[in-house]
C-alpha cells in the first residue's frame, strides 16, 4: 500500500488565492470592528450577523453551513459577537467537528482452543444386543464386536466433538473390530501407531494420538481367561475369589476401549494433518482462512480397508516439494547439534569500513565457516593474509561485501545486525520451532500449491512466481509495517491494470488525510486527487465540510495515473476485502534495504513488469509498450493462478535449502501461544 501522496500541481495557485481572499476579508472586517468603524448588527437570531455581512447577506452563514453538511442549526446561534475576541470564539464555535476519528487495524487475540469432550456412544448401544446377553441359556451366537458392545456405557474416550461424531457414525454403519484381534492390537493398528509416534516430523504432536492397551494383563483374551481360572482354583474363600476376579480386566471391555480410542486417534490425526491443529482466524484479524472441511467418516472407511495404512496417513499431510524440504530440514536438525560450531559475536556489534573492532576476528572466522566455496576461492589470499587484526581494511571490506551479496543483503560493507545474523546463524532450537510452525501454516493453504502460482512471503520480503512447479522468477518486495501488517490469506490473480488509478483506502483517508483536510479543505484539489460521492459524482475537496466527516467517510478518493502515482506503472489485482494487491512504486530506493516493511499493507514489487508479463503470459517488452501509450487499461489474467500472501519464517529457496527469516510481525510468538493453549486443552484431565 503506498505510503506517500502525489506532489502538488497547478491547482495550488487558484486554491491558495481563494483562501487568501477570504482570510483577508475576515481579517479586515475584524480590524474595522476593533476600530469601531462599523457597528455589529443587533437583533433577534434571524437577523443579519457579522459573518452574514462578510459572506454575502442575511442567513448566508447558516445556508452555507447547511449546504456543507455542518451540524449547525439556527438554534445554536444565540448571541452575536461584539468584539474581536468574541468574533474569534464565535467562529470557532461554528466549526463544530466530529471527534477526530481513527481507523484501527486488526488485533491479536487470546487463542481459544477446542476442548476435548467425552464421546457419546449411546447411539451405538443396541438394546436388543447390549441388554439381552446373558451368561447361559440357548442364546444364538453373536459376533465379538456385538458381544463387546454391551460395555459401551463403560467406555470413556475424549476427543474433539467432530472426531467423536465421526467415530460413532462410522461404527454405526460398520459394526466390527478394525484395529484389534483376539490377541490385542492388530498389524493395522501397530502401523498407525508407528506413524503417530513420529508425528513431530510433520509438525504435529505425538501426544495427541497416544493410545495404549488398557492393561498389559488384558493383551490376550485367552491369557486372561486362563489366569482367572487359576485364580479361582487357588482361592480359599468367596471374598478372595471375587476380589481377584475384579482385578482382572474384562477382555471384551479392554478390547472395545482400545478400538474406540484407536479410531478416535486415527480420525484426529487425519483432521490435524489435513487442516492443521490451529484455527488461524482465532489468532488475529490478520489471518483470513476458511478452515478446511474433512470428511472423517469417509477417511475412517478408507483407513479400515487400505492395505497400507501408514502410507495413507502420511499422505494426509501436504506432499509438495516445499513441505518435503521442511520435513527433511527438521530431520537434519534433530539428528545434529548445530549449535556446537555456532560463532558468538557480541550483541550490538557495528563495524564500518576503516574502523577497528575486537569482534573482527570472530567475524572473519564466521565468514570462513559460512561463506560459499566460490567466495573462499575468490578471497583465498585475504583469508591467508589475515592475522587477526582488529582493523577493518579494504581487503576485508571487499570480502564482507561479497558475503553480504551472496546472502541476499545490501552489499555496503557495513557489518551490522543483519550481517551478523547471517554470520552467526539462528540457534538450533529456534530453527526447529520455525520449521514446525511453517509446516503448520502450510496446512492452512491449498494442499496443492499449483503448478503455476505466486508466493508472497512477508518475513522474507520476497515474491516468487512458480511455473511448471519450478521457481521461474523471484524479486524483492516491500510489505506492510508492523502497524499496517500485510494479511495472511490466499486468493487468485484476476487482472493487471496498467497506468492505474490509486483508490485511497478508507484507513488512509481517515488516519492521514482527514486531519490535513480539516485544516486545509483544498489539499486534495491541489495535489490532483479526485474526490467523488458514493454515487460517483466528482466534487471539489474544498467544497466539503471535512469537520463534519467521521470514520465512515461518505466520499471516495483516488489518484489519477501519472509519474507521481503511488502505484507506479501497474498493479496486479486479486480482489479481496483487505484491499491488498501487488504494485509498482516510485520509491525504488527501499528495495536496496535488507528490512523492507514500509507499506500500508500492499506488496510493492522490485520488478513489476516482469511479474505482470509472467502472469499474463507475455514478455516485459509488450508490457512496456502498453504502458508507454499512457492510457489506463485493465488486462484480464486468463489462467487460474493462485496467489499466497503468506508468512513463513522458515522457507525453502529454489534449490530446496531452508532459509530463516526474522519474525517481523511476531506471528511466530502468537502461533506458539496458540499451540501451547491447544496442548493444554488436549492434555487436560477431566
Amino acid at each position: 500500500m503506498p505510503s506517500r501522496f502525489g506532489s502538488a500541481n497547478g491547482h495550488r495557485k487558484h486554491g491558495a488565492g481563494m483562501l487568501s481572499k477570504r482570510t483577508g476579508t475576515v481579517a479586515a472586517m475584524a480590524w474595522l470592528l476593533a476600530a469601531g468603524t462599523i457597528a455589529v448588527p443587533q437583533g433577534p437570531a434571524s437577523a443579519q450577523t457579522l459573518l452574514d455581512f462578510i459572506m454575502g447577506g442575511p442567513g448566508a452563514v447558516q445556508r452555507n453551513a447547511e449546504r456543507r453538511g455542518s451540524p449547525l442549526d439556527s438554534g445554536q446561534v444565540t448571541q452575536q459577537p461584539s468584539s474581536v475576541d468574541q468574533l474569534r470564539a464565535w467562529e470557532a464555535s461554528q466549526r463544530q467537528a466530529e471527534p477526530e476519528p481513527v481507523v484501527v487495524g486488526p488485533k491479536y487475540y487470546t487463542y481459544k482452543a477446542d476442548e476435548l469432550v467425552r464421546v457419546d456412544f449411546s447411539k451405538l448401544a443396541d438394546p436388543v444386543v447390549t441388554g439381552s446377553i446373558s451368561e447361559g441359556g440357548d442364546q444364538p451366537p453373536i459376533n465379538a464386536f456385538a458381544q463387546a458392545s454391551r460395555h459401551l456405557s463403560d467406555i470413556q474416550v475424549r476427543a474433539l466433538a467432530e472426531v467423536g461424531e465421526a467415530v460413532t457414525a462410522f461404527y454405526g454403519e460398520n459394526a466390527g473390530f478394525v484395529w484389534t484381534d483376539d490377541n490385542g492390537p492388530n498389524a493395522r493398528a501397530e502401523a498407525a501407531l508407528a506413524v503417530f509416534a513420529k508425528a513431530d516430523r510433520v509438525g504435529l504432536s505425538p501426544a495427541d494420538y497416544l493410545v495404549e492397551w488398557p492393561a498389559p494383563a488384558a493383551s490376550s483374551a485367552m491369557t486372561n481367561q486362563a489366569t482367572a481360572a487359576r485364580t479361582v482354583a487357588l482361592a480359599s474363600d468367596a471374598s478372595q475369589s471375587n476380589a481377584t476376579q475384579a482385578a482382572v480386566p474384562n477382555p471384551d471391555r479392554a478390547r472395545l476401549q482400545f478400538e474406540m480410542e484407536m479410531a478416535a486417534a486415527v480420525a484426529s490425526y487425519m483432521l490435524d494433518a489435513t487442516r492443521g491443529r490451529i484455527a488461524p482466524n482465532r489468532i488475529s484479524g490478520y489471518h483470513d482462512f476458511d478452515r478446511k472441511e474433512v470428511d472423517l467418516v469417509a477417511g475412517l472407511k478408507v483407513a479400515a480397508r487400505t492395505a497400507n495404512i501408514a502410507s495413507y496417513l502420511e499422505r494426509r499431510s501436504p506432499t509438495h516439494a516445499k513441505f518435503q524440504a521442511l520435513q527433511a530440514e527438521y530431520d537434519r536438525l534433530i539428528a545434529e547439534d548445530a549449535d556446537v560450531d555456532r560463532v558468538e559475536i557480541a550483541e550490538g556489534t557495528l563495524v564500518r569500513p576503516g574502523s577497528s573492532n575486537p569482534e573482527l576476528t570472530k567475524i572473519i572466522a564466521a565468514i570462513r565457516e559460512r561463506g560459499s566455496d566460490a567466495l573462499k576461492t575468490t578471497h583465498s589470499l585475504t583469508f591467508a593474509d589475515y592475522q587477526g587484526s582488529p582493523v577493518y581494511d579494504t581487503a576485508l571490506v571487499e570480502l564482507v561485501k561479497d558475503f553480504q551479496k551472496e546472502s541476499g543483503l545490501m552489499d555496503d560493507g557495513i557489518i551490522g545486525r543483519n550481517t551478523i545474523v547471517k554470520l552467526t546463524g539462528v540457534s538450533n532450537a529456534r530453527k526447529i520451532e520455525a520449521v514446525q510452525l511453517s509446516m503448520e501454516r502450510l496446512r492452512w493453504i491449498n494442499r496443492d500449491l499449483g503448478e503455476r502460482h505466486v508466493m508472497i512471503n512477508a518475513p522474507a520480503f520476497k515474491v516468487s512466481y512458480v511455473e511448471d512447479g519450478k521457481e521461474a522468477l523471484e524479486m524483492r518486495a516491500v510489505v506492510g509495517t508492523k502497524a499496517n501488517q500485510t494479511y495472511f490469506f490466499q486468493d487468485e490473480i484476476q487482472t493487471v491494470e496498467l497506468n492505474p488509478y490509486w483508490g485511497v483506502p478508507r484507513s488512509i483517508i481517515v488516519n492521514e488525510m482527514l486531519p490535513k483536510l480539516r485544516q486545509d479543505p483544498g489539499y486534495l484539489d491541489r495535489i490532483g486527487y479526485e474526490v467523488t460521492t458514493q454515487g460517483g459524482t466528482q466534487v471539489a475537496s474544498s467544497s466539503i465540510n471535512w469537520y463534519g466527516v467521521g470514520a465512515n467517510v461518505p466520499y471516495n478518493v483516488r489518484q489519477p495515473p501519472g509519474s507521481s502515482n503511488a502505484l507506479g506503472e501497474l498493479k496486479i489485482m486479486f480482489p479481496n476485502e483487505h484491499a491488498i494487491y501487488m504494485h509498482d512504486t516510485p520509491a525504488k530506493d527501499l528495495f536496496g534495504r535488507d528490512t523492507r516493511a514500509y507499506s500500508h499493507g500492499c506488496v510493492r514489487l522490485e520488478d513489476p513488469r516482469a511479474m505482470a508479463a509472467a502472469v499474463l503470459g507475455t514478455d516485459k517488452a509488450d508490457i512496456g509498450s502498453q504502458i508507454a501509450d499512457g492510457r489506463n487499461k485493465v488486462l484480464k489474467v486468463e489462467a487460474n493462478i493462485p496467489v499466497y500472501i503468506a508468512y513463513f519464517t522458515a522457507w525453502p529457496n529454489a534449490e530446496g535449502k531452508v532459509e530463516y527469516f526474522d519474525d517481523v510481525y511476531e506471528r511466530d510468538m502468537y502461533l506458539g501461544r496458540a499451540i501451547t493453549a491447544t496442548n493444554q486443552a488436549r492434555n487436560a484431565d477431566s
